[in-house]
C-alpha cells in the first residue's frame, strides 16, 4: 500500500494553512487512482462564518479537496515532483452533484481515478464520502502550468 503523510503531501503541493485541504493519502496507483482524506474539524476558519449556527463545510471547498487530491496523484503518476515554479490549475468540473452536509468532525475521504490525459489536459473522475456515504461527485479537468512569465513572453 501506497500512502503519504502531511508532510510527503506538502512536498507535491503548494497549498497551506488555510488552504491545504488533504490530510493524507490512504493508498494510490500510479496513473489509476488515489484515496485520501481531510480531517474536518470545529477549528476551520471557514465554519466561523458558513454558518455561525449551523456549521457546513462549503461546497467550493470539497471540490478543491478533491482538485488537491487529483494534483497530488498526477505528480505522483508523472514521477516528480513540482518545483516552485510549477503549479496545477484547477480548469473546471462537469456533474457536480452535493449529496450530503459535512460538518465538524466528520472526515471526507476522497476518491479520485484519472480518466483520460490529453494535450496537458487531465481528466478525472471524483467522489467525497463521510462515513461510506456521498457527499460530493463530479468530473474534474486539471492542467499543469509554469508560474514563470517569461515563458509567455
Amino acid at each position: 500500500m501506497n500512502s503519504l503523510d502531511i508532510n510527503q503531501i506538502k512536498e507535491y503541493l503548494p497549498h497551506r494553512y488555510p488552504m491545504l485541504l488533504v490530510d493524507r493519502v490512504l493508498d494510490w496507483e500510479s496513473g489509476k487512482r488515489i484515496t485520501a482524506i481531510k480531517n474536518v474539524t470545529a477549528n476551520e476558519e471557514f465554519f466561523n462564518g458558513h454558518f455561525p449556527n449551523k456549521p457546513v463545510m462549503p461546497g467550493v471547498l470539497m471540490i478543491e479537496a478533491m482538485a488537491q487530491t487529483a494534483a497530488i496523484l498526477s505528480f505522483l503518476t508523472m514521477g516528480k515532483k513540482p518545483d516552485e515554479k510549477t503549479l496545477v490549475y484547477f480548469l473546471g468540473i462537469d456533474g457536480a452533484r452535493f449529496k450530503r452536509p459535512v460538518e465538524p468532525g466528520d472526515q471526507l475521504k476522497m476518491e479520485v481515478e484519472i480518466t483520460k490525459v490529453a494535450r496537458g489536459i487531465w481528466k478525472y473522475q471524483a467522489r467525497a464520502t463521510v462515513d461510506g456515504q456521498l457527499a460530493v461527485e463530479g468530473e474534474l479537468m486539471c492542467t499543469m502550468r509554469s508560474t514563470d512569465d517569461s515563458a509567455e513572453k
